[in-house]
């Protein structure tokens, strides 16, 4: 009998789990439509059915969800941006239905980082962020091994320090974010004032690495936000590695090389050359359900 947790992220769009061991390894994994689910009793039912149906004969010793707007305090998801759900959802409540044991929740990027933490190349790293670079940009902050939440669950929302005064209009209802600037979408967007045509991330990609001058300028916007973002998160929490995941974070050194040095132009002279900007060793297909997982690892076990 092998000791496993389980592993939940809610997206979107889809909504991935499995079972996990310790050492990351999956005994299995599922996968369902979100969107399918428009009551979320309805989603954590199918989802616990799955999990109870594959446990087998292993000693499952809790489960981990990350979730957008996941709240660790209070085990809800609350105004969640992009899930048709009511306003505050009791995540953990409706999970302790079917398990009696350890639920706890976080958000996503929260939940990527203490993925790189227990799994990643983060192990031994007290102090470090790990920025989610998809659709949206997420952020997860750990300070002296542990994950910062804040007094209401909330902390750590680095996507949405405005870097641009009256700047992009944002999903959160602000303008200006440092998401609408450096992510997948913002990147499109910067292409599209750059040229007045459409292109999606991975086609700027694309004209990038050809060496078109307007893709190239594109990156080097999207670096000279972030890298300004980071070197002011830098100034407030003294992390030893910044960590890069996401699409956009597999561009490389595109992305990487102006990032870093944009960073290095804004750090305070204490924190110059001191500061490692890694991309995450995750794999991205099975790193949210790793993340979500390494929650019961880190804080049960």
């Amino acid at each position: 009998m092998k000791k496993v947790s389980a592993g939940i992220d809610i997206g979107g769009t889809n909504t991935v789990f499995g079972w996990v061991e310790s050492n990351g390894n999956f005994l299995w994994r599922g996968k369902i439509k979100t969107t399918d689910y428009n009551d979320p009793k309805k989603l954590v039912k199918e989802v616990s059915q799955q999990l109870l149906e594959n446990l087998v004969e292993n000693e499952a010793v809790g489960i981990g969800i990350g979730a957008p707007n996941g709240n660790y305090y209070n085990g809800t998801v609350e105004f969640a941006p992009n899930l048709d759900w009511p306003d505050c959802v009791p995540l953990k409540e409706y999970f302790n239905n079917y398990f009696d044991m350890p639920v706890i929740v976080t958000n996503d990027a929260n939940a990527t980082a203490l993925g790189e933490m227990v799994y990643g190349s983060a192990k031994g790293v007290k102090n470090f962020i790990m920025v989610t670079l998809g659709t949206g940009l997420g952020s997860g902050i750990v300070i002296n091994g542990q994950v910062v939440y804040g007094h209401d669950g909330f902390a750590g929302e680095l996507g949405h320090v405005i870097v641009e005064e009256g700047g992009r209009p944002c999903g959160c209802g602000r303008r200006g974010c440092l998401e609408t600037y450096a992510s997948a979408t913002a990147i499109s967007a910067t292409a599209k004032e750059l040229t007045s045509k459409e292109y999606t991330s991975s086609q700027v990609y694309d004209a990038a690495n050809k060496g078109e001058k307007w893709a190239l300028d594109a990156f080097d916007f999207t670096a000279k936000k972030l890298g300004m973002a980071l070197a002011n998160a830098v100034a407030i929490t003294s992390p030893r590695c910044i960590y890069l995941f996401g699409g956009l974070a597999q561009s490389g050194d595109l992305l990487f090389k102006p990032t870093k040095q944009y960073l290095e132009e804004n750090l305070l002279s204490i924190y110059k050359n001191k500061i490692q900007l890694l991309p995450s060793s995750l794999d991205g297909s099975d790193a949210a359900i790793l993340g979500a997982s390494a929650l019961v690892w880190k804080e049960i076990t």
